[in-house]
């Protein structure tokens, strides 16, 4: 296999986070390229979608779009369903991930007391029926029960920045009528290979 290339911003979250996950999961021996503010532009023009992330392997097309490279990885390492409904159903998940990072993404650049009140609300209204909806989808401990995948990594990932309170607004104990999906980001955070990434 050709050696790949992730690259994103140089920052330990979001969608490039999850897919560093999960080629360390996978196993795959990758270059991390994690690009600085200034290099951004330059290299814009250049990626599929003008986004990052992107995935690279020498003889093949450009991956753009996290969840597409999720369900690469994964479906190539076993980190992905075999089975298309359950795949479906994991790749619902998540696009629903997009759409709440969809809903909080926007309000980065609003004033302060508008970001304020639009984080209150987000928090007491859209999250708490957003979490309902993910509950509901998950197994035990993990989305499709006992084995990590790459669901999993996404969840985990979004979800951090809101239980570590790093999003000003919104309460780090958003989620505690959700005990289900608290235990899910436990159960991540806790996995050797996550445990070992964030070691490294």
């Amino acid at each position: 296999m050709a050696k790949m290339t992730l690259t994103y911003f140089d920052t330990p979250s979001s969608r490039g986070e999850e897919c560093r996950l999960a080629l360390f999961l996978a196993g795959v021996p990758f270059t991390d390229e994690r690009l600085k503010g200034a290099d951004w532009p330059k290299r814009k023009d250049s990626t599929p979608y003008g986004a990052l992330p992107v995935l690279t392997a020498e003889g093949q097309p450009p991956i753009a779009q996290s969840n597409a490279i999720l369900r690469l990885i994964g479906s190539q390492h076993g980190l992905h369903p075999a089975d298309a409904w359950e795949a479906a159903r994991h790749e619902a998940l998540m696009g629903a991930i997009e759409d709440m990072r969809g809903r909080i993404g926007p309000t980065r650049h609003l004033p302060d007391a508008e970001r304020k009140r639009a984080r209150e609300e987000l928090a007491s209204g859209y999250l708490q029926e957003w979490g309902g909806h993910v509950q509901a989808q998950l197994g035990d401990p993990f989305v499709g029960g006992a084995a990590i995948q790459v669901a999993d990594l996404k969840l985990f990932v979004a979800m951090t920045p809101l239980l570590r309170g790093s999003i000003d607004h919104v309460p780090g104990d958003v989620f505690k009528a959700f005990p289900k999906l608290l235990a899910h980001h436990e159960a991540v955070e806790s996995h050797p290979k996550v445990v070992a990434w964030y070691a490294r």
